[in-house]
C-alpha cells in the first residue's frame, strides 16, 4: 500500500527504520516492550505508521495465520494526538489489509467500543500474571510422562499442537519463536503431549505459548508442570505469563506468587478460530500475537 494523508497526516507502511519511534512511543506510553520486541513482531506480519511531520504519532501491525486467520495489535497513538480518529483509521488499514480472515485482537476496557463499531465481538478474556518474587512448585506427573527440552525434530509436532490449540496456522511463526526462544516438552513414550515457551521480554522474560493435550483429566496438571518448569530455570527472574481465562491456571498462578496486573477482552471478527477440543493453549504467545 502506498502513503496516504488524511488532514495533515501521513498514512504508510511500517518499515524496520520505523522501530526505533515505535519503541520510544510505547515507552511513552509506559508498554514494557523492548526495542527487539518490536523488530519480533515486525519481522512476523507487517503494518501501518501514522506520522505528522518527522514524527510518528501512531502505529499498528497485523499478522496473518495462513489463509483464514489473522490478529492485529501494537496499535497506539501519541497521548496528545487522541481524539484525532488515528486510532480508527490504523485498524480500517489493518482490516483492509486483513481482509476476509477470523482476526483476533485483545482490547482494553476503553478499547472495547471502537472495536465493537468495527465488527468485533467479546469472545473471553486474558490476565496478565507476573513478578520476580514467585514460589517454584512441585508438580508430579502422571506415570511414564517427562519433560525434556526441545530438540529440532520436535518442530512439526510442536506447530502442530500450537495450531489445533490456537485455532490459527502456526506454520510460519512458531519456528520462528523457536528462534529466539528456549522451551520444554512433555512427553510419554516418544509422543508429545505438550509444550511450553519462554523468551526474553519486556523487563524480564514471558513464558507462552503452553499448550497440552485435553483428551483426559490431567491436562491442567501438565501444563502446571510446564509453567513451573520454566519457573524453576528463571527463579528471582521477573517472569510474565498471559493465559485465558478458561485455563484454569488463574488460581495457581496467584498462589505461587504470580500477581495477575492486568485482564483484557478477547475480542474476534469474521467469526472466531475453529475449536479443538482436543487440545488446550493455557498461555498465549503474547497478546499482539494471540
Amino acid at each position: 500500500m502506498s502513503a496516504t494523508e488524511t488532514s495533515a497526516l501521513l498514512y504508510r507502511p511500517f518499515t524496520a527504520d520505523d522501530i526505533a519511534a515505535a519503541h520510544a512511543l510505547s515507552v511513552e506510553v509506559k508498554w514494557p516492550h523492548r526495542a527487539d520486541d518490536w523488530r519480533f513482531v515486525l519481522d512476523a506480519g507487517a503494518g501501518f505508521i501514522a506520522q505528522d511531520g518527522e514524527r510518528v504519532v501512531g502505529t499498528a501491525l497485523y499478522w496473518k495465520h495462513g489463509d483464514n486467520g489473522g490478529s492485529l495489535g501494537m496499535v497506539i497513538v501519541a497521548p496528545d494526538f487522541q481524539g484525532k480518529g488515528i486510532g480508527r483509521k490504523l485498524m480500517e488499514l489493518l482490516l483492509e489489509a486483513l481482509g476476509h480472515r477470523v482476526t483476533v485482537l485483545h482490547a482494553t476496557p476503553a478499547g472495547e467500543p471502537l472495536y465493537a463499531k468495527l465488527g468485533f465481538q467479546r469472545i473471553g478474556a486474558i490476565h496478565q500474571h507476573q513478578s520476580a518474587d514467585f514460589t517454584v512448585p512441585r508438580v508430579d506427573l502422571p506415570q511414564g510422562e517427562r519433560l525434556r527440552a526441545i530438540e529440532p525434530g520436535d518442530t512439526q509436532a510442536i506447530v502442530d499442537l500450537a495450531t489445533r490449540a490456537s485455532g490459527f496456522d502456526r506454520s510460519a511463526l512458531l519456528p520462528a519463536l523457536l528462534n529466539v526462544a528456549r522451551g520444554t516438552v512433555l512427553e510419554r513414550d516418544g509422543a508429545l503431549l505438550g509444550f511450553s515457551l519462554i523468551r526474553e521480554f519486556g523487563r524480564g522474560h514471558a513464558i507462552g505459548p503452553v499448550v497440552a493435550v485435553a483428551t483426559d483429566q490431567q491436562h491442567v496438571r501438565r501444563a502446571q508442570a510446564l509453567v513451573a518448569h520454566e519457573l524453576a530455570q528463571n527463579e528471582g527472574t521477573f517472569t510474565r505469563i498471559d493465559t485465558p481465562d478458561e485455563s484454569g491456571l488463574l488460581d495457581w498462578l496467584e498462589g505461587i506468587g504470580l500477581t495477575r496486573v492486568d485482564t483484557v477482552i478477547r475480542m474476534a471478527r469474521n467469526g472466531t478460530p475453529p475449536h479443538d477440543a482436543s487440545v488446550a493453549q493455557f498461555a498465549i504467545i503474547n497478546q499482539a500475537l494471540g
